[in-house]
């Protein structure tokens, strides 16, 4: 065995703190990466994990301990410096700017220059190379806003590479990929390991830990609690390491007491799409009854967020919307919300929280109308504190400050958050888009007991998900959405992953 000295680690962290006003967010954070491998970072949201990828990337500096990058001591003022070191980092969110091309996307801040003027002709051609050699193909001049969410992460991706970053660090990379394109990513990462390049994986999913990365380190309560081979481990002891007890990684749910009574209809939904007769929603039909859901499959970008949309939006598109037996085609939003329609939207970030608002303001946040936080025409102060503090102790929402801002939460509390607000009130007709979007196996636990309990209370629930296993566990029906059309239906039970997945890529259906 080759002693350090002969091969350092690309990577060591050692006894990292880092705290953030009372809070202390990594304690004595202690962490090897040796070069050329995926090494994957595993733990609850908020566990400190994100945290200390951004100390090793400069967006925070620590408190104490130290950073080394093949066996040198660093200190980073900023990111520019991680970056000059070989440093990349590909965050949850994309940092892309919509209407500039994927080019300029990547360029930016590493223009090469020719006679004063930015020579993108050079960085074409460079760029081109690495999409060869690394399979990374995308359109150079394509506004990244038209592109799928699977090439945009391409593009970050390659902004790394076009800056020859060496370490690349991973956050949430499959929160929203297909399963084609998670395969596709992580092939393209296997190649980057054989390439030399040392990748730092955080990921809440288990089977692309045990599929794909050599090491795992897992996090809890801001320390490292575990380090091992991949190969030394198994999902379930991940799992409970990850959240300090025994947990159930399989969510196994019975069918639901279906009522007779209808709790949302659509009758030939269609919203046109900007160009022509071209249709983001085509003829949409279906029933969802009281003690149902009824889950919505289907690759990102074929009408399922238009379908949302026109749910709670119903005048901008045609056709006809019931919801408890009411035609609320021709409704505003809040009135449809006052018949307890709760709504957990697919980007909690742009449609959910406002981040620098406080967690009990967000719980505010579209109820401010209801009669209970109401108090001759101005704020009930104590009854927003009440509710508030008692949503945020029953979905355990940490740290559970009702002062602090939304945006200082970890994803998995925020989403939490949503839920506390969302279910305040038993809900009548639940519409949950992405609900366990890059949260952890123990908050996943958490939000599918509330969905089913939502059934068993009587709600009709629409699950618009692409995670399949998710679909399958919790549907009682499934219909698969492909370019804005349902094109078909199965009974629980009745269609195997396999089938769904080609369903939703197109295959097997009549067009």
């Amino acid at each position: 065995m080759r002693s350090p000295q002969a091969c350092p680690h690309a990577v060591e962290l050692r006894g990292l703190t880092k705290r953030f006003g009372a809070t202390l967010a990594n304690s004595n954070i202690n962490l090897c990466v040796e070069p050329g491998t995926i090494h994957g970072i595993v733990g609850e949201n908020g566990a400190g994990k994100s945290t200390a990828m951004k100390l090793l990337y400069g967006i925070h500096q620590p408190d104490a301990g130290e950073i080394l990058i093949n066996g040198q001591v660093c200190r980073w003022a900023s990111p520019a410096d991680a970056i000059a070191r070989g440093l990349g980092m590909v965050h949850q969110h994309f940092m892309l700017a919509g209407p500039h091309t994927a080019l300029d996307n990547i360029i930016l801040g590493a223009e090469p220059a020719a006679l004063w003027r930015i020579d993108r002709a050079r960085a074409k051609q460079r760029l081109e190379e690495l999409a060869s050699r690394y399979g990374l193909l995308v359109q150079w001049e394509q506004p990244v806003e038209a592109l799928s969410v699977g090439i945009q992460q391409r593009v970050e991706i390659l902004k790394l590479l076009f800056r020859d970053a060496s370490v690349l660090i991973l956050d949430e990379p499959t929160a929203v990929l297909t399963p084609k394109e998670t395969d596709a990513l992580f092939s393209n990462l296997a190649t980057l390991r054989n390439e030399g390049k040392t990748i730092l994986l955080i990921t809440h999913k288990l089977k692309e830990v045990m599929a794909f990365t050599d090491r795992v380190t897992v996090f809890r309560g801001g320390q490292v609690v575990g380090e091992m081979a991949t190969t030394e481990t198994e999902p379930q002891k991940l799992a409970d390491m990850m959240v300090g007890r025994r947990v159930a990684l399989e969510t196994t749910v019975a069918r639901g007491q279906v009522r007779s009574e209808i709790g949302l209809e659509v009758y030939g939904l269609s919203l046109a799409g900007a160009v022509g007769s071209r249709h983001r929603l085509l003829d949409v039909s279906f029933a969802i009854k009281r003690a149902e859901i009824v889950g919505i499959a289907g690759v990102e970008g074929n009408g399922q967020s238009e379908l949302l949309h026109a749910l709670l939006h119903p005048r901008g598109a045609k056709g006809q919307v019931k919801c408890l037996g009411h035609d609320v085609s021709e409704w505003p939003t809040r009135k449809i919300r006052e018949l307890g329609v709760a709504v957990i939207p697919e980007d909690r970030h742009a449609e959910g929280l406002l981040l620098n608002w406080s967690l009990s303001e967000n719980f505010l946040l579209g109820r401010q109308w209801q009669p209970q936080f109401q108090c001759w025409g101005w704020l009930n102060s104590a009854s927003l504190a009440d509710a508030s503090g008692r949503g945020i102790r029953d979905y355990d929402v940490r740290p559970p400050d009702a002062r602090q801002a939304a945006g200082n939460l970890s994803g998995g509390n925020q989403q939490k958050l949503v839920f506390a607000r969302e279910f305040q009130a038993a809900p009548q007709v639940l519409l949950a888009a992405q609900p366990t979007r890059g949260v952890d196996v123990g908050a996943i636990e958490f939000i599918h007991q509330r969905i089913v309990k939502a059934r068993d209370d009587g709600a009709a629930v629409l699950l618009i998900s692409s995670e399949l296993d998710e679909i399958l566990a919790l549907s009682d029906r499934i219909l698969v959405m492909y370019e804005g059309r349902i094109v078909a239906e199965f009974e629980r039970g009745k269609v195997s992953e396999r089938e769904l997945g080609l369903k939703m890529g197109g295959m097997g259906h009549d067009e």
